[in-house]
């Protein structure tokens, strides 16, 4: 049994030209290599990392235009994920690039859309709180770490390189057909269906610094989660229909039994 629709994002790679193979797994790797870098960059960009392009760092311009962009950049990547992950998108998709790398250009339209928030975001100015007592900023920052470790964890529970495009173009250059993940209720997985949401939620919200500009960027994102996972929820409902509702009806959202 399989719950998570990201694996109907490749049938059989059967056809494909012998051309396509290497240069074909060599695009995966660099899009996963690449995924590598923007996560981590990601990280300190989330936690102010000193001597980086964050959140909160640089001048703090006009409040409208700042505004403007940062939710602009919140919208493109919602809209990038969302439009991405509809099979009707992967259908047309694929009519043009082999259903091997699929996966991996998702990968790399996500990598490319997080470098453009990094780098166009814009500061806001204001602080919503900031704690100064040194044990409980610590336990904050090991909170957020902790959400961070979910978060990857939860990626090897899925089967990290499935998720990531690796094993489509790994089998595709073994010229073996690809076969969906079978889905195991392991771990989060027994009391959470979203627990890299979960992770992701702690990692943006567990902080001693809430600047203005971390608050917008964590909300806006947390919106995004809500709506993105309402609608993928309904459509595993109307795909697996009985199966997936009873697993719904055991575990919690993204906390257990809520």
């Amino acid at each position: 049994m399989r719950f998570n629709s990201r694996h109907n994002n490749n049938q059989p790679m059967t056809g494909e030209r012998d051309m396509s193979r290497i240069p074909g797994f060599a695009y995966g790797l660099v899009c996963y290599a690449m995924f590598l870098a923007v996560f981590l960059y990601l990280v300190a960009f989330i936690n102010d990392v000193p001597g980086m392009k964050t959140v909160s760092s640089g001048a703090v311009g006009p409040m409208g235009p700042a505004l403007a962009v940062d939710l602009a950049l919140i919208a493109l990547f919602g809209i990038q994920h969302s439009v991405m992950a509809r099979a009707g998108f992967k259908r047309w998709f694929t009519a043009f690039v082999p259903t091997s790398v699929e996966r991996s250009s998702y990968v790399l339209a996500t990598n490319i859309v997080l470098i453009l928030t990094y780098h166009y975001w814009q500061p806001l100015a204001g602080q919503i709180w900031k704690i100064d007592d040194p044990t409980l900023a610590t336990a904050l920052y090991a909170l957020g770490g902790l959400g961070w470790l979910m978060v990857l964890i939860s990626t090897f529970l899925t089967h990290h390189f499935d998720l990531f495009g690796l094993r489509q173009v790994w089998l595709n250059l073994l010229r073996r057909s690809y076969t969906p993940i079978a889905f195991r209720e392991q771990y989060f997985y027994r009391w959470i269906r979203h627990p890299m949401m979960t992770g992701l939620f702690i990692a943006f919200w567990a902080t001693p610094d809430m600047t203005a500009s971390h608050l917008l960027f964590s909300l806006g994102m947390t919106i995004y989660v809500f709506i993105g996972v309402h609608f993928e929820e309904r459509g595993l409902r109307e795909e697996l229909g009985q199966p997936y509702r009873d697993y719904a009806a055991r575990t919690g959202r993204f906390l257990p039994f809520a």
